[in-house]
Formats: structure tokens, sequence, C-alpha cells
């Protein structure tokens, strides 16, 4: 798997998830098996580039490389400038987003809301990659099916993007009109890939090592994207990983590696954010951990009272420590997968 000039170690991606994908998450990722992590979205409006927010976004300490950053915005020149400014603070790829489907980013036109625009789309990739080329910094774009069911435009817009210079695209398999209700469609991941001679990634409702195979080979697609089944099991990477390698599923992972392996996300996400902020956005990390756990819901609503990263690390490690007298490994996550049959939609 190729995005320009920089190779991946594998076809296992973790999505940009707002308020999800920081620093101490992707490393967590990239140390589990992901071969590819992108920052939380970044806006492009100058004036709020200097916020603690966005500093936060943009911190990449000790990333391994290559550190790829999403850019969200409406104006092509201000696209244009936002790459330039994260390309001079250590940006290597930089991703546009016109995927996201929350309110708050498509009532401004930007995120998805921008495929129903699509010369104004076309016209801020050609910004972005003309700001990017002269660094040889390649620009991906991640994108929706279509703005809804009778739009469905992603093949058209993809074929722009390329011939403008983007390297490679990621389709999440839903429109933006469906947000992330209902199942997640690949026929149009398959039409995209088809259409295009650049990389294509699959993404949506690949929950799953089997799931990941299956929408692989169903679809042509060059690699995965996984957004929220890595949310409390950032190990999923190294189990695709295993399970295309061999066929066979990866053992879940020991109560005692988990044990360790939140206690070091905490300490890095405090590090990151301070006490208060810490802790308080650590409670959603610690919840998807244990959601379905033995006793988890009972855990995670004392831990939610705890106000200071001590005592909030001293009951995650009781917790486990606890968890450890009665089970060895953590029991294998129910399969939720949607059979692909089920999935089929016309191809646009």
């Amino acid at each position: 798997m190729q995005i320009g000039q920089y190779a991946l170690a594998n076809r296992f991606m973790v999505a940009p998830m707002a308020g999800v994908t920081d620093r101490p998450f992707r490393q967590l990722c990239r140390q589990l098996g992901a071969g590819h992590a992108v920052s939380e979205m970044v806006t492009s409006r100058r004036d709020l580039w200097q916020s603690l927010k966005t500093s936060r976004r943009a911190n990449h300490d000790g990333e391994p490389g290559p550190i790829a950053v999403q850019i969200a915005g409406t104006e092509p020149q201000m696209m244009a400038d936002a790459a330039a400014y994260n390309v001079d603070r250590g940006a290597q790829i930089i991703d546009i987003n016109m995927g996201c489907p929350a309110k708050k980013v498509c009532n401004k036109w930007a995120g998805s809301a921008l495929m129903q625009d699509e010369a104004l789309a076309l016209s801020i990739v050609e910004a972005v990659v003309g700001a990017c080329t002269p660094h040889n910094v390649p620009v991906t774009l991640k994108m929706r099916t279509g703005w809804c069911d009778t739009e469905r435009n992603a093949v058209r817009i993809a074929r722009d993007a390329e011939r403008a210079g983007v390297q490679m695209l990621v389709i999440h398999g839903r429109t933006r009109e469906q947000g992330y209700r209902g199942a997640a469609e690949y026929e149009t991941v398959t039409a995209v890939k088809n259409a295009v001679h650049i990389p294509v990634v699959a993404n949506g409702d690949i929950t799953t090592p089997a799931k990941a195979r299956d929408v692989l080979a169903l679809t042509g697609a060059d690699a995965v994207m996984v957004g929220r089944a890595a949310q409390g099991q950032p190990w999923i990477f190294r189990e695709m990983a295993h399970f295309l390698e061999t066929g066979t599923e990866l053992a879940p992972p020991l109560v005692g590696e988990v044990r360790r392996l939140l206690l070091a996300h905490l300490e890095d996400h405090y590090d990151l954010y301070g006490e208060h902020i810490g802790v308080l956005s650590a409670r959603k990390h610690i919840g998807w951990y244990v959601r379905s756990l033995p006793g988890g819901e009972a855990f995670r609503s004392a831990m939610n009272r705890l106000a200071d990263t001590q005592s909030q690390t001293r009951a995650v490690a009781d917790y486990f420590d606890s968890l450890g007298t009665v089970m060895d490994r953590l029991p294998r996550p129910a399969a939720d997968d949607v059979p692909l049959a089920a999935m089929s939609l016309e191809t646009p």
C-alpha cells in the first residue's frame, strides 16, 4: 500500500474521528497494527489555528511517519493556506475532509456537504494539491458515496480528484443524508475503484477481521479504514493483519495486556490534555474498553464520578485486577456484521 512516496506497513487504517483520534490514540493504534492513521479534522479558519483545541489536534510529538493531517473548510484559498500551514508544521500527507456528516460541519457547507457542489469541491481539491505539490506532499481525499440516496456522485468526484492530483481516495459507504444510520454499502466503493487508477480505501461498518477480508475481496479496494470498531479495541488492526495472513483468528488479548495498554494510553492522554480536561475526555475511552466486559457498565458509571487522574487510573487498575481473577483473556466480541449480500444496491 503506497500513498505517494510513502510505503505503508499494511492495508489497515484508523479513520480520523473528531474527539477520538488524537495523538495518543493514533500512536496506540499504530503500535497495535494500524498501517496508517490520520489526525482529527483541523479547521481551515486561520483565526482558530492558535486555539488550544486546534493545537492539540495538530500535536504530532513523537508520532511515527508518515504524519497525515485532515483539513476541513469551504473556501479553496483557505484550504490551501491550511494545507501549507500544516505542512510547515510537519504534515507529510494532507487529507481533505469531504466525508464528515455532522450538522455543525455540514451547515457551514464543509465536510460531506461539499459533495452537493461538485465545482466547489474540485476547486478545493485543486487548491490544496497546488499548495502541497511544491513540497512533495501527497494529498488524499475522504468522502461519502454521495449527498443523498438519489445523488451518489462519488464516481464523478473521484475521477475529478484523480485528474487534479489526489493520490488516494477513501470512500465511506453511506451518503451524507444517512449519517451513520443503516448499513454501509460497498457497490459504490467498487465503482470508484473501477473508475480510477489511484489507491481506493473502503470505509464503513468494517468491524471484524472477516468483514475486512470480505470487503477487500468484494470491492477490490487497496485497503480498509476502521473507525468506531477501533474504539475500545485498538488491537483490531493486528487481528485483521493476522487473519488475512493466516486465515485464522488471533486470540483475544490477555486481561493483563489490556490493563497495561489502557493505563499507558491514559498516561499519554493526561500528558496531552492536562488534569481536568484529561479526566473528562478519558471517560469515553475507558467506557469503550469496558463496555462488553463483566461489570463494565457499573464500573463505567462509578468511574464517571471520579474527578482526578490518580483516582481514575487507580480505579482502572483495580477493575482489571479484579477481572483478571475470573478470566485470562477478554471475551471475543459478538459479531454484528450484516451479510454483504444484504447490502446490495445498484451500482451508480
